[in-house]
């Protein structure tokens, strides 16, 4: 599927975007898409961009703390926090913080 949609990218033909680097290129020249768009965009095929998004946060907060992946995301730091114990985190002590003293 993603690779057909490579094959059939919209606004790639115009004058502002020949030669588009972005996976969903914007109406603008050198701009993706934006998020209110691709949601649209993606909800129509019926794509599960809720399960999706919390499937990609879930996978983040193994990697690192939720502090940092909540503050990098926009997201409450209860939020993350929720999240990497339901996937079994193994960040749940960590001090967020300076560190450097």
């Amino acid at each position: 599927m993603l690779l057909a949609h490579l094959d059939q990218r919209p606004n790639t033909m115009t004058a502002t975007n020949p030669h588009a680097r972005w996976l969903f290129p914007g109406r603008r020249a050198g701009q993706p898409i934006t998020s209110h768009t691709l949601e649209l965009r993606l909800h129509q095929p019926r794509f599960p961009t809720q399960q999706g998004r919390t499937a990609a946060i879930r996978h983040l907060v193994l990697q690192a703390p939720a502090p940092v992946v909540a503050r990098m995301l926009g997201y409450h730091d209860d939020t993350t926090a929720q999240l990497a114990a339901e996937a079994g985190g193994t960040w749940r002590h960590y001090a967020p913080g300076d560190h450097s003293r």
